[in-house]
């Protein structure tokens, strides 16, 4: 596996560990339909999120967050949208993203909420 793929899997260990710290309760991991992958679905509060999680381990090409793209978002909004098809129970529903810095042995969580286009 390659070193970068490596980091996102840590990435997404980590992601899960600090939304349990936090009080959510993660749903599903690496949710996918068609060619779209949601990261990680989780809820909290009868809201159901979906998060997608970035993570670098240098600011060498800038934050983590700031490589989600228009269309990543996009991406993960229609992943969503048959997700909700496929769960209708869920009325409010919202849109995340988790940077996540990895350095040395520490790691710096920002937690983006409710992002719209």
């Amino acid at each position: 596996m390659a070193r970068h793929q490596l980091l996102g899997k840590q990435g997404e260990t980590l992601a899960v560990q600090w939304l349990t710290d936090k009080g959510y309760t993660i749903l599903h991991q690496n949710w996918r339909y068609s060619y779209y992958e949601i990261d990680i679905i989780a809820s909290k509060a009868s809201v159901l999120h979906f998060i997608e999680v970035k993570t670098r381990s240098s600011k060498t090409f800038g934050e983590p967050e700031e490589s989600v793209s228009e269309k990543k978002m996009l991406n993960m909004m229609n992943a969503a949208d048959e997700f909700q098809l496929q769960h209708p129970d869920w009325k409010r529903v919202q849109y995340d993203v988790l940077s996540i810095s990895v350095a040395k042995n520490t790691a710096e969580y920002f937690f983006i909420e409710d992002v719209y286009l």
